[in-house]
């Protein structure tokens, strides 16, 4: 598992998926600082995360179009499944390199707290809530858009095919918010990693949403892994 979450992480940066991640969540992210906090003059990190909770709709595709979809494209994918290592290490070595420049390009945003302890006030429990929320999240679109990248057969269809998904996600969650009745409320925002981040941006950790978490992250993986192996043996 190792030598795939190596080779994987050096494969982000090879290519420009990995360095158009970064800088485009760091411009966004310092537009968004700069507009809902300097501006307004608001210690409030909890805010600045849930808006940047969007921002992975858009990003997490970038890092994994060419996960597996690359490879299929280019016919490589017959030396990963004749590969010694198991499917499953396969795939959770290739998650966790992506997950691995998802919290480095996190780690960065760190910067605003730091200001906002400078020129403000940082509540430091508050601020580790939400992001841990936002961490979450992002982990688990990663998941998804990993999962669409297995089923697709380019690169840019898997763009396309997880930016979609995302955007689904997010209309549930704007649905959620926008019908009247309680019960489809509440039915809707059961599916929705936003709405699920919200306690954690409020500065509560939830044990509850966490597992909801990890639950579809390991859904997305086994998903991924039983994708593959039925192409292996549909191929081979």
């Amino acid at each position: 598992m190792l030598s795939i979450f190596h080779r994987e992480l050096r494969s982000c940066f090879y290519t420009a998926s990995a360095y158009v991640f970064m800088l485009v969540f760091l411009m966004l992210g310092s537009v968004f600082f700069a507009v809902g906090n300097l501006a307004s003059r608001s210690g409030d990190i909890g805010a600045f995360l849930w808006n940047m909770g969007y921002l992975w709709m858009l990003l997490t595709p970038i890092l994994t179009m060419r996960t597996y979809a690359a490879e299929r494209q280019n016919r490589t994918d017959t030396l990963l499944f004749s590969s010694p290592v198991s499917l499953r290490s396969i795939v959770l070595g290739k998650y966790l390199a992506g997950c691995a420049v998802l919290l480095f390009t996190v780690s960065l945003s760190l910067i605003y707290a730091v200001i906002t302890a400078v020129y403000g006030r940082l509540y430091i429990g508050e601020a580790l809530c939400a992001y841990l929320g936002f961490i979450l999240q992002g982990c688990t679109f990663l998941a998804i858009d990993m999962f669409i990248s297995a089923r697709s057969r380019t690169p840019v269809t898997a763009a396309v095919w997880a930016l979609g998904i995302n955007l689904l996600l997010w209309l549930t969650d704007a649905a959620a918010e926008a019908v009247s009745s309680s019960v489809i409320s509440d039915l809707l925002s059961r599916f929705s990693p936003y709405m699920r981040t919200l306690p954690f941006r409020q500065g509560q950790l939830s044990p509850a949403n966490i597992c909801w978490f990890l639950s579809v992250i390991g859904l997305m993986l086994f998903l991924t892994t039983r994708t593959l192996d039925a192409r292996r043996w549909r191929e081979g």
